[in-house]
């Protein structure tokens, strides 16, 4: 949940407008299905340039989850070109939502909780190139509010968006989002495994020995093209407390068809990594990453609740950190938030912020001073929890 406010941006008085786009550079806006799925192998060309090491960025996720989620909702992909050379792309989409019960235009990020890490994607020309995507969506008339979730701190978009949407009057704000946990694999493994807590490994090492008791102990890398393996990871992950309160991916038929046809895409380009930890042959726990250039990315993963006392997460985790080390690869990405057992393997985080930026007209600048002014001040009132716990509780009750 996002419970507190990181900046805000105030419209300047006085400022000029930024102007208009250099006259070199030339901004086009993509709409339709045809001409979105035609730009995969420039849209790749522009990552690739842009030295981004996030898979959620190219355009193979891009697509998959458009596929999957895009829904009734509206392309807006916002490309610039220096002559006939694409330096900067902008992946966004148009829909319709609501704001504090204010109906409202967005523009966001073709993404949802399951893109981990978003963004523009710029080459070069970096301060010209947002100013030409921000003069472009300013005149644009179709959306009240950019809504951009999950840019990392080194994204242009973060320091970029506000002074240029500032100068033109429009209020922003920047709202924190996830610190993902992250392990450098530096040092070896040796020295990384003397670094952890003395009581991890202690309990490492006796969940090991217990499972060791059932049967033979071990990782298990399967073959990209086993959809049965796929299958009992799904299964595995429902059979958690994920199943119980129903957000488990075979709960949601979109999500369970976007990893599935994810992995067929990652598989086609040696990406996927499917991790399990058998016991005698059978598969408690799973990890689904992908490998990246030289980071792994762990997207989901879960494990039967029988074993539960034997932590077969835990356990997974260590055997695939190991290999990984072995293999002379660069970080192991945790994603998601700074859960107490990821910090149990990890002593660093990626902080990922939203980015807000407001029509400056009436109803923008009531949004933007509600979301950035008056709601942190009543998080702090002593009253808020239990008013939003009786919301919520009105809400569960005319849905049911």
């Amino acid at each position: 949940m996002l419970d507190r406010v990181l900046t805000e941006s105030l419209p300047t008085s006085g400022v000029p407008s930024p102007g208009p786009v250099p006259q070199e550079l030339r901004v086009e806006t993509v709409t339709d299905l045809a001409s979105f799925l035609a730009m995969e192998a420039s849209w790749n060309v522009l990552v690739h340039e842009a030295g981004i090491p996030y898979p959620f960025f190219r355009h193979e996720w891009a697509r998959t989850w458009w596929e999957c989620f895009g829904g009734d909702r509206e392309l807006r992909i916002i490309l610039v070109k220096d002559g006939r050379d694409l330096i900067g792309l902008a992946p966004l989409m148009l829909s319709q939502g609501s704001i504090y019960g204010m109906r409202m235009r967005r523009l966001e990020f073709l993404a949802n909780i399951h893109t981990r890490v978003c963004g523009f994607v710029v080459s070069r020309r970096p301060q010209e190139t947002h100013r030409a995507l921000w003069t472009h969506l300013a005149q644009q008339h179709d959306w009240d509010v950019l809504q951009l979730r999950d840019l990392p701190e080194e994204s242009g978009a973060l320091a970029q968006l506000p002074g240029l949407a500032g100068a033109d009057g429009c209020p922003s704000g920047r709202w924190p989002s996830h610190q993902c946990p992250y392990v450098p694999l530096v040092g070896g493994w040796d020295v990384y495994v003397r670094g952890l807590r003395p009581k991890h490994r202690a309990n490492l090492r006796n969940r090991f020995k217990r499972l060791g008791r059932i049967g033979a102990v071990e990782r298990e890398l399967v073959s990209p093209a086993d959809q049965r393996a796929l299958d009992d990871a799904l299964r595995i992950e429902a059979q958690g407390w994920k199943g119980r309160k129903g957000t488990a991916i075979r709960n949601q038929p979109e999500a369970e068809r976007f990893y599935r046809r994810l992995a067929e895409e990652a598989s086609a380009r040696g990406w996927l990594r499917l991790h399990f930890l058998r016991v005698g042959g059978r598969r408690i726990a799973f990890q689904y990453d992908l490998e990246y250039g030289d980071r792994i990315y762990v997207l989901k993963l879960g494990y039967d609740p029988e074993f539960a006392p034997c932590s077969p997460q835990n356990l997974l985790c260590w055997l695939v950190l190991e290999d990984a080390f072995a293999r002379g690869l660069g970080s192991y990405e945790f994603l998601g938030s700074r859960e107490p057992w990821k910090m149990e393997w990890a002593r660093e985080a990626r902080p990922l912020d939203w980015l807000f930026v407001f029509r400056n007209h009436a109803r923008g600048r009531l949004l933007h001073r509600l979301k950035f002014r008056v709601m942190p001040w009543l998080r702090q009132a002593p009253l808020y929890g239990g008013l939003r716990a009786l919301v919520n509780g009105s809400i569960r009750l005319r849905r049911s």
